[in-house]
């Protein structure tokens, strides 16, 4: 009964916004339309299917994006602290073919991410897809400078876009992605306190299975599952991102407080600016 309902969205979406034409720029029109227009089918739709997805289990909710959106299904990964827990779900999918695996590298990472981002690509054998900026970042401080160290928003913003936001729209745009799946939790910013665990970002559907998870959560999981952790977690750190934006938590900082110098707790990613 609850695959059945939450079937309901993506009819909805094939008939509202023509999922399946053949032009991928027709269908990115037809979506930006349907979601500015604040469609009431669609909104329903979403509302409804969120009522159903919050019974299900993590795992339940990622073999039921898999299952109705199937190579248009994909999840990102920043092989950060807790990117362990998401990445094992995937392996446990009913299915012999596995989502393909997204991962910004913004060429910042620290040393430890990519060792992790190895090791764990190995232990999964992750169908792997890294996309990065046209920009390297010798090129990026030449033109723009050291972004991060301005302490202005709007240079962190242009930073985030950069070597973030653009690099990811452009690999779905090129996969042809309808929903991704992110391992965003409501306890780790004010922005996702108000988080729906599926909703749109940027004209697509994502969906967010740990939405609800809480740090013991995912600890324990990991536990359980004898996951390895990410290096620096055992010197402080409960987040991590690009080397010059993250710190290990003090006195003073907690979470994602540590991040971006205490400018913003969000990269951007997961913001549904255009």
């Amino acid at each position: 009964m609850i695959y059945k309902t939450l079937n309901k969205l993506c009819l909805i979406r094939q008939s509202k916004i023509n999922m399946k034409k053949d032009s991928k720029d027709n269908y990115t029109n037809d979506l930006r339309n349907a979601t500015q227009q604040d469609d009431p089918f669609l909104m329903k739709s979403i509302h409804d299917t969120n009522k159903e997805l919050v019974k299900l289990s993590a795992q339940d909710q990622l073999q039921w994006a898999f299952e109705q959106f199937d190579e248009k299904f994909v999840i990102t990964t920043s092989f950060g602290i807790q990117s362990a827990v998401l990445l094992h779900m995937m392996t446990e999918l009913k299915s012999t073919q596995k989502p393909k695996v997204i991962w910004i590298d913004t060429g910042y990472l620290p040393k430890e991410t990519y060792l992790y981002a190895e090791a764990l690509t190995k232990l999964f054998n992750l169908n792997l897809s890294v996309t990065q900026s046209p920009l390297s970042p010798a090129r990026m401080e030449a033109l723009h400078g050291r972004l991060w160290e301005t302490g202005l928003q709007k240079d962190l913003e242009k930073y985030h876009q950069i070597r973030k936001v653009e690099p990811l729209e452009k690999v779905f745009s090129d996969l042809n992605v309808h929903c991704w799946a992110s391992g965003v939790r409501k306890g780790q910013t004010k922005n996702r306190e108000s988080m729906l665990n599926l909703d749109f970002i940027r004209e697509r559907l994502t969906l967010r299975p740990l939405l609800e998870w809480t740090k013991k959560d995912i600890f324990y999981y990991m536990e359980e599952n004898k996951l390895p952790q990410h290096p620096l977690f055992e010197k402080g750190y409960s987040t991590v991102g690009d080397w010059h934006s993250s710190k290990a938590e003090n006195i003073n900082l907690k979470g994602r407080s540590t991040r971006f110098g205490g400018l913003s707790e969000e990269c951007g990613i997961h913001l549904n600016n255009q």
